[in-house]
């Protein structure tokens, strides 16, 4: 487990471009047209590290994180501030959670007290350290939350099952799950920190996580917070370590989308979304355009039909729930977020924040 973690979680976009742009063989295919329209407008960011966590909470106010403990805020929608996480300047912030201007929880990935949960509630002026991860040998992914007070984190397996921790107070104290059954991993079975979304939640109680690297790609579900779980396969493929579901979504109990594909290759020609009407008991295959590999799909807040996917391999929209697609743009990002369907942001590579300015993302 350690050698696939060294071999992904440490990785960086710029490794991944690397890869990726030395393997494209082929143009893509011309049918899959780019909107003729500038959907990404790029904005200062005053960082150069990479970002992979975005919450976008309103049509100004959005929270980014990544490398070297940076966390960004806008609180206008325009100009965005930078902040470094006191005691976190040597970790990488991969995900981000925030309920407003003042609020929100940074998580840092890495083995055993490398992962940690960060609160701020002045705005990023300051941080308290609210929880490490008491396993030497665990890695945490992803922070979602319901409300303020009922959230969760999910983390690669101990002891062959996934961590899964819950708060019920705001994140002052963090209790594991006790389902180890239900979170029985595979063999080289592990979860991708790649955007902060292979943990996601939806409505009063349900949940969902994603994985890859083992023989198959699956999607967990529990629907009482976290205490229990069960598994189901997914028809994206994986097998190797770079490959497998990167992100999960579901825009309320019963409709959701899965994408992923192999980060090692941009353009790979594989499955790489797959879709749920069950709550996630099972998964049908749902190409996702533009194809190749992606990092993040996302609903659209405010059109329940909508979704946007996004990855090395640019980023498209779906207006009905995820059935049928079209490209966005080709431009590379890490995550996306959208407070409705004419706002939202990506984040990537060397500080990379961009604005959506694309079509209206509704029918």
């Amino acid at each position: 487990m350690m050698q696939r973690r060294s071999a992904f979680k440490a990785i960086t976009l710029t490794a991944l471009l690397a890869v990726s742009f030395s393997s494209i063989g082929a143009t893509p295919d011309p049918a899959n047209a780019v909107v003729k329209q500038r959907v990404w407008q790029p904005v200062p960011s005053g960082t150069q590290a990479q970002l992979r966590g975005l919450s976008v909470v309103s049509a100004t106010v959005a929270w980014a994180s990544g490398q070297n403990g940076t966390v960004l805020r806008t609180v206008d929608g325009r100009t965005w501030q930078k902040f470094v996480v006191a005691g976190a300047e040597a970790l990488d912030l991969r995900d981000i959670h925030a309920f407003d201007a003042d609020t929100a929880f940074a998580l840092s990935i890495g083995p055993g007290d490398s992962s940690r949960i960060y609160r701020t509630a002045d705005g990023g002026a300051t941080w308290q350290l609210q929880a490490t991860n008491p396993d030497a040998s665990g890695f945490w992914d992803c922070i979602a939350f319901w409300d303020r007070d009922n959230g969760i984190v999910f983390g690669d397996p101990v002891d062959g099952s996934y961590q899964i921790l819950t708060t019920g107070d705001g994140g002052a104290t963090w209790q594991p799950s006790a389902d180890a059954a239900g979170l029985k991993a595979l063999p080289n079975e592990a979860a991708f920190a790649a955007s902060g979304t292979c943990l996601s939640v939806a409505g009063l109680d349900d949940a969902w996580f994603a994985t890859g690297g083992g023989a198959q790609a699956r999607v967990f579900h529990s629907s009482d917070r976290g205490r229990t779980w069960q598994a189901a396969v997914t028809p994206i493929p994986a097998g190797a370590p770079a490959k497998g579901v990167f992100s999960v979504a579901f825009r309320d109990s019963s409709v959701g989308l899965a994408v992923g594909g192999d980060y090692s290759d941009r353009y790979l020609a594989t499955l790489n979304g797959a879709r749920s009407d069950d709550g996630g008991a099972t998964w049908t295959p749902a190409p996702v355009l533009p194809a190749g590999y992606m990092s993040v799909v996302v609903p659209v807040a405010g059109a329940p039909d909508s979704f946007v996917a996004a990855g090395l391999a640019g980023s498209g929209y779906s207006l009905d729930a995820g059935r049928t697609w079209k490209v966005l743009d080709r431009r590379p990002v890490n995550t996306v977020g959208f407070a409705s369907p004419t706002v939202g942001w990506a984040v990537g590579s060397k500080g990379l924040i961009m604005k959506y300015t694309g079509p209206r993302l509704s029918k």
